[in-house]
């Protein structure tokens, strides 16, 4: 039985010209997102006033050098690192020209000033690269800078069982190639063609960095930034192709198993979530410090065909994050993990799963309105839902933290309950910032 009900109510839906992929879903700037087809078009979506109501719009931008007969594989982008100001947009595509496919990378960026965030005017400012391999995943990263600060690169994953760095020259204001090795030492000599990498910054300088591969290896390293220098790295092989993979922070606490014990466990901890076309998703546990030797398996998550793609967000606003799976078969799986004191009582367990009439391709949480509440963009093989949360279940659980709140300044140093002090620090999570 199902322990949690479903959050959700559909706002919009928005049907595209042709199916889109894995790889067809990004964030632009901080309230639109960029949809890819694969007959060469681009879809902006975003929510405007039109006659005093909030409205879903999407429209087609025409992003210059991009062939009528081109099929798009992949789309990405990324607001620059501060200083700099600008947003950029990288497309992967493959041109037919009958005799023979030619792949592109296709990076869009506008240095006018007052353009720099205007994405008319930078589908219209492109750099054009042909590649020597057929394009996978098209990714972003921050790295640090050898003067301290930081920029935002592309990674770009190949049928060549290569990745490779494109990184910025601002005084040519171009983006170039540039060896992998120099920022990534961990992404030289890769077993397989890579499908999907994440990469999360941590304490002390270091970065973990995740790649997963056609052939079903993962791979799992603890990088110095500094340097760079690999510290420690793990690999695993899974039966099947790696569709997605996440890297995670989670961090709870446990109830005591002995009544004796009036301390709550707390655990604080990074984790990698993999899933792959044929087996169970899983959870590495605290990666930094275990690698990829305690997995935790997902009940029930290969059920519903192939998982195609990931999320992992509060979307309950508890504190506690809930990991998201979409799959192939039309599901859309929602799992919570259960703090136990006991490590072998800890899991992931099944909340609640929403069906589709299409397979899910990709899922991202973001504020669409711009009402600090977050909606969440489920792409499928026909087109863009945007599901939002309740507002009456939510305007009741704002209610609900306020009297907390409430309670707790009026008791002062008399409140009594670990629980309810919990909830009053973590109402943040649902009360944006003024």
């Amino acid at each position: 039985m199902l322990a949690g009900s479903y959050p959700f109510v559909e706002d919009s839906f928005s049907r595209f010209p042709s199916q889109s992929n894995i790889y067809g879903l990004s964030q632009a700037g901080e309230q639109e997102l960029l949809a890819a087809t694969l007959k060469g078009k681009v879809v902006c979506f975003r929510y405007q006033e039109l006659q005093q109501k909030i409205r879903p719009v999407a429209k087609e931008v025409q992003f210059t050098y991009i062939p009528v007969d081109a099929e798009i594989v992949s789309i990405d982008a990324f607001n620059k690192s501060t200083p700099k100001r600008g947003l950029v947009v990288g497309i992967t595509f493959v041109k037919d020209s009958g005799d023979k496919a030619t792949p592109f990378l296709n990076i869009y960026c506008d240095y006018e000033p007052g353009s720099e965030f205007n994405l008319e005017s930078i589908a219209q400012s492109c750099l054009n690269l042909e590649l020597q391999f057929t394009p996978f995943h098209l990714y972003h990263t921050e790295v640090q800078c050898d003067d301290g600060g930081r920029e935002t690169v592309f990674l770009l994953s190949g049928h060549d069982q290569r990745i490779h760095l494109y990184k910025e020259n601002a005084s040519l204001h171009q983006f170039e190639e540039q060896p992998v090795e120099r920022l990534f030492p961990e992404l030289q000599q890769l077993p397989s063609n890579v499908l999907w990498l994440d990469m999360l910054s941590i304490a002390g300088g270091l970065r973990l960095s995740a790649f997963g591969c056609q052939n079903g290896c993962v791979g799992l390293a603890v990088v110095n930034q500094t340097g760079p220098e690999v510290l420690q790295s793990w690999q695993f092989q899974f039966d099947s192709p790696i569709s997605s993979l996440l890297l995670f922070h989670l961090s709870c606490q446990a109830e005591p198993d002995h009544p004796s014990t009036d301390k709550n466990v707390e655990m604080d901890d990074y984790n990698l979530l993999v899933t792959s076309t044929i087996e169970m998703a899983v959870v590495y546990r605290n990666v930094k410090e275990r690698g990829l030797s305690h997995p935790v398996c997902l009940s029930e998550s290969d059920q519903w065909d192939a998982v195609l793609c990931s999320l992992v967000i509060d979307l309950d606003f508890d504190g506690q994050k809930e990991v998201l799976l979409g799959t192939y078969g039309q599901e859309l799986l929602c799992y919570k993990f259960q703090p136990s004191e006991r490590e072998r009582d800890r899991q992931f367990q099944l909340q609640w799963r929403r069906s589709f009439k299409s397979p899910l391709l990709s899922i991202t949480y973001l504020d669409l309105t711009g009402d600090g509440l977050r909606e969440l963009a489920v792409l499928t093989l026909k087109g863009l839902h945007i599901l939002q949360h309740s507002l009456t279940s939510t305007a009741n659980l704002v209610l609900e933290r306020l009297a907390l709140r409430v309670s707790a300044l009026t008791a002062g140093p008399k409140l009594e309950s670990g629980k309810e002090q919990d909830i009053v620090e973590k109402d943040a999570s649902l009360i944006p910032p003024t």
